[in-house]
């Protein structure tokens, strides 16, 4: 029984020694260490929350310390926030008497919101600091955001609470139709270059207006937002040729995210809808990129839809979904799409000239075209492909079959493949993959030869003379330039982008 009891008293002791009170620590030295010197929180719109960056804060000595104070310089007007280890403090600003314990480490979580007033007028920059202790023992970590201005675009709230609503495809969304006379924004169906347009909900071109995006205009969709053209409407995306990697001159459509982590990630908004009845649409020089589908065209089968030089990346679905429609694309290229990038169902009538058409996304069932005069459900269930025309084109990706073609007797299925570089692996004796003797839908099909693209993880389809693209257009189908402006070559090369060399 002494036994016993005497290893309780020392289960006992054992277990108050333990304990840590305030008594157990000392002052801080100014000896901490941290993950980093600067905290550069990514650009944001002014009044926008920005993500929540991390930073590490490090007690290297033998001793348990109180750090007497961890406050942010400017105070509780800082437009930064704070989270220290879980507390909250004095509205994230200010923490008093915080332990670290010995050879351990605590989070600080960062956020702000702020306004382009709130920054530096010459750079456009927030700044403040994290003042850990006081005195003699002051360290500090600083703290810098880019606030962009911009145009805010969104349903207005209606007197019971609810949003603003329009009608798409017979469906209600949070949308609202864009004002050309608005008194807040003025011309709304115009976008300039002069401030970034960010949209939330779906904007609306309303019946018999065209909206026209200039050179250089950027438009950043929030969650589940996108553009629509109404009936009789018009789309005019007028971008230009750029002088440097910036695209200065590009029109660029991408989500509200401006965070490096998401600038590839798809889904991040919906899409760009021609509806049925709108009309007389053209776009050149845009760079769509991160949406579910990016461009949607319904039965858009009385005038052509004109794409040229245009980008399309990293789209959930589809980089294009065209049903029943007309569309003359040159110089475009499509990468990365979750079901194809580029599909035309329906039927419809198309032409595609020294466009790159490639598909990465991890999943055997994905295709980089996909050609059909069908629509399940739909009556009557097809209707005429009059025309599916692919000239000096590049069709590859990492599949095994990237070139699909789904077939119904009952209505016309009309296309052409000429002087095209594709990826097909396993055509067998499928009559409508017959590419080296079926010369009335094959001519000069170059099948499963690498076209050794620069990089087509990053979207660099820019190829050089080791291709198997190179030099093997044909110069009756040739677009006088490429994408990038670049004056092509005779024999002009396959795809958007005329050969040149690249840096070593």
């Amino acid at each position: 029984m002494r036994h016993y009891f005497a290893l309780f008293i020392f289960g006992i002791l054992l277990a108050v020694s333990s304990c840590r009170t305030d008594f157990d620590t000392v002052a801080s030295s100014g000896n901490l260490k941290f993950s980093r010197d600067t905290v550069y929180l990514d650009t944001v719109f002014k009044n926008i929350g920005s993500s929540t960056y991390q930073l590490k804060v490090y007690n290297e000595s033998k001793e348990d310390i109180s750090i007497p104070v961890i406050q942010l310089k400017k105070g509780l007007s800082s437009k930064y926030r704070m989270t220290v280890d879980g507390m909250s403090g004095n509205n994230g600003k200010i923490f008093n008497n915080v332990t670290l314990l010995a050879k351990d480490s605590l989070y600080i979580f960062i956020e702000t919101t702020a306004d382009i007033t709130d920054a530096n007028p010459a750079d456009f920059l927030y700044t403040d600091e994290i003042e850990f202790d006081s005195g003699a023992n002051l360290q500090k970590v600083a703290l810098v955001t880019l606030i962009q201005d911009a145009v805010f675009l969104y349903p207005k709230q209606n007197p019971d609470g609810t949003k603003e609503k329009i009608q798409i495809d017979g469906k209600e969304t949070d949308g609202f139709y864009l004002d050309e006379n608005d008194a807040v924004n003025g011309n709304e169906l115009l976008f300039t270059n002069d401030k970034p347009y960010v949209i939330y909900g779906f904007a609306g071109v309303p019946e018999n207006k065209t909206v026209t995006f200039e050179a250089g205009s950027r438009v950043f969709f929030h969650a589940n937002s996108g553009l629509f053209v109404d009936k009789n409407a018009s789309l005019q995306i007028n971008g230009e040729v750029s002088a440097t990697e910036k695209s200065e001159n590009e029109v660029i459509f991408e989500g509200d995210r401006l965070e490096p982590q998401y600038s590839d990630i798809p889904g991040q908004w919906n899409s760009i809808i021609l509806s049925e009845g709108s009309a007389n649409h053209s776009i050149n020089h845009l760079t769509l990129k991160n949406a579910t589908i990016g461009l949607s065209v319904n039965n858009q089968i009385a005038t052509t839809v004109q794409i040229k030089n245009t980008q399309i990346y990293n789209c959930s679905q589809y980089g294009i979904l065209a049903q029943n429609s007309r569309i003359n694309g040159e110089n475009l290229v499509i990468n990365y799409s979750g079901l194809a990038g580029l599909s035309c169902v329906y039927g419809g009538d198309y032409s595609f000239t020294h466009s790159t058409f490639y598909n990465n996304w991890p999943n055997s069932e994905h295709f980089a075209v996909h050609i059909s005069n069908k629509l399940a459900g739909a009556t009557p269930e097809a209707k005429d492909l009059t025309q599916a025309t692919f000239n000096n084109c590049i069709i590859y990706g990492s599949g095994t079959n990237e070139f699909n073609l789904d077939k119904s007797t009952n209505a016309q299925f009309v296309y052409q493949l000429n002087n095209c570089l594709l990826k097909f692996s396993s055509s067998g004796s499928n009559p409508d993959y017959q590419f080296k003797d079926d010369a009335v839908h094959y001519n000069q099909i170059i099948l499963n030869e690498n076209p050794k693209f620069l990089n087509a993880s990053q979207n660099k389809f820019n190829i050089d003379n080791t291709s198997a693209a190179f030099a093997k257009g044909n110069q009756t189908y040739a677009i006088p330039t490429d994408i990038l402006g670049i004056t092509r070559t005779s024999p002009p090369d396959l795809g958007a982008y005329q050969s040149q060399d690249f840096p070593k």
